[in-house]
């Protein structure tokens, strides 16, 4: 049975805004990893590694996985909570 991970990327380190995260994304988890004798990297014959699917909800990619009887975990994204400040806040001793 294949199995996946369902859940919202976070931005990297490049980025300011929050633009990229707002699709769900179902990522298969890789079953066989081994090192290539030759190069000495990271090898797999399982190509569903290489597939991530897009979905722009989470309630899709959900049903998505029953209908194709893949078994998931979600992972849920941590909540930010953002503190509007006004730049004389800097300046202002408490």
């Amino acid at each position: 049975m294949k199995k996946a991970k369902i859940y919202i990327p976070s931005k990297t380190a490049m980025q300011s805004g929050r633009g990229k995260q707002k699709n769900w994304i179902l990522e298969f988890e890789i079953k066989d990893s081994k090192i290539n004798p030759l190069m000495g990297w990271e090898t797999s014959t399982d190509t569903l590694e290489e597939v991530l699917l897009k979905f722009s909800s989470k309630e899709k990619a959900i049903e998505y996985a029953k209908k194709n009887s893949i078994s998931f975990k979600v992972i849920e994204p941590k909540k930010k909570e953002f503190v509007i400040k006004s730049y004389a806040d800097n300046f202002i001793k408490k």
